[in-house]
């Protein structure tokens, strides 16, 4: 499947990272302004782990 990219909902502009979530088990994450530099790949429940436990930190 090829990536579907995007730019991170939380940041406000566009030098932040982006998100590939179009696979059903794996998530991609990418540096915005490096990306060439390769990619890290999580698997979709941890993924969903971390914005969930950094969307209790916020508030």
């Amino acid at each position: 499947m090829t990536p579907n990219w995007r730019t991170s909902s939380y940041t406000e502009t566009q030098n932040c990272i982006e998100v590939a979530d179009n696979d059903l088990t794996t998530v991609m994450v990418r540096d915005t302004k490096a990306r060439g530099r390769g990619t890290i790949e999580v698997q979709r429940a941890t993924w969903t782990a971390f914005v969930e436990h950094t969307r209790r930190r916020q508030h």
